[in-house]
């Protein structure tokens, strides 16, 4: 984190930190550290979750819907609408919500077992 915190940045600039919920995030001298930085905002993943599956849910979500859509004259131009992407994103973020429940994954995971089981091999 130190050094991140002396990386340039303008004045007005916030920094969002996505975190799992591991208590090393949470001690009292990184609570002291951050009081110090109003600019970072931390953001805890639920317990349990994983967070890297977040993130890679939203990289999916802007390569679905905007570099696969897309067609590019150049690198520059897919970053600015990746930008774009995450700019769009920002002026309404809303959370990633689960919203399987158990009984569908179950089936799903007794057809995929079906499928396998009975595939011949």
């Amino acid at each position: 984190m130190e050094r991140i915190d002396h990386l340039p940045r303008a004045a007005d600039t916030q920094v969002h930190l996505v975190l799992d919920n591991y208590g090393t995030h949470k001690t009292p001298r990184l609570r002291r550290w951050f009081a110090r930085r109003p600019y970072y905002h931390r953001h805890f993943t639920p317990t349990g979750a994983s967070w890297l599956n977040l993130v890679e849910r939203f990289f999916a979500k802007i390569t679905t819907e905007r570099i696969r859509r897309g067609a590019f004259r150049s690198v520059p131009h897919r970053e600015r609408e990746i930008q774009a992407c995450l700019e769009e994103h920002n002026r309404a973020p809303r959370p990633f919500v689960w919203s399987a429940n158990a009984g569908l994954i179950l089936e799903k995971v007794a057809t995929l077992c079906e499928r396998t089981c009975n595939s011949g091999h």
